[in-house]
């Protein structure tokens, strides 16, 4: 929601989107007694490193701009359409991206494993290891980023909206000594 949210923010603000790779197999790799069962099951099984994996491809191979597309792509996929994770969806969504289908192919490997983790733990150095994703980097008062985890929001806004919630992103982001608000989340995405 939060990479639909700030697509958006692209539209309505003058901003350049740099997209990194967050993985919640990494994130999670050394806490499983703390997930859940159905969770735990998940990176028991390694499943996450396969899209995140393409992505990593298509970001060594066409570079920053192709994970946008990319992640929007199999994100229609998996949450909208609800097609879950396969090779035939995961090349459909390359293509989708106008990214070469060959890519799939690091799904099955761990030669983007590396790069993967790195751009991960910049992520979460960012902001720090008590949080999860999406990370959300912008500039501070002194120009220095700065990094929250967030926002969370559902639905993304639209329009202006979105620009509004970047604009306060902004505005506590160059408070000295912000670090969090957060209240109970009481539903559950929305996409449309």
């Amino acid at each position: 929601m939060t990479s639909r949210w700030i697509t958006e923010v692209e539209r309505v603000r003058d901003i350049t989107v740099s997209w990194h790779i967050m993985s919640l197999q990494v994130l999670n790799q050394d806490k499983m007694d703390e997930l859940p069962e159905a969770y735990r099951a998940r990176v028991a099984t390694g499943e996450w490193w396969q899209p995140v994996r393409v992505v990593a491809a298509a970001r060594a191979h066409h570079g920053d701009e192709a994970v946008g597309r990319l992640y929007t792509a199999m994100g229609t996929r998996f949450h909208n359409n609800g097609e879950g994770q396969s090779r035939e969806v995961f090349e459909a969504a390359l293509t989708d991206a106008g990214l070469p289908t060959e890519l799939v192919e690091a799904a099955y490997s761990n030669e983007y494993d590396a790069a993967i983790t790195a751009s991960h733990e910049e992520g979460i150095g960012l902001v720090g290891q008590e949080v999860g994703t999406p990370v959300v980097a912008v500039p501070g008062a002194d120009g220095r980023e700065v990094a929250f985890f967030g926002p969370v929001v559902t639905p993304a806004p639209k329009g202006e909206a979105a620009g509004r919630l970047w604009d306060g992103t902004l505005l506590v982001a160059g408070t000295p000594g912000f670090y969090e608000l957060k209240r109970t989340r009481t539903q559950g995405p929305i996409f449309d």
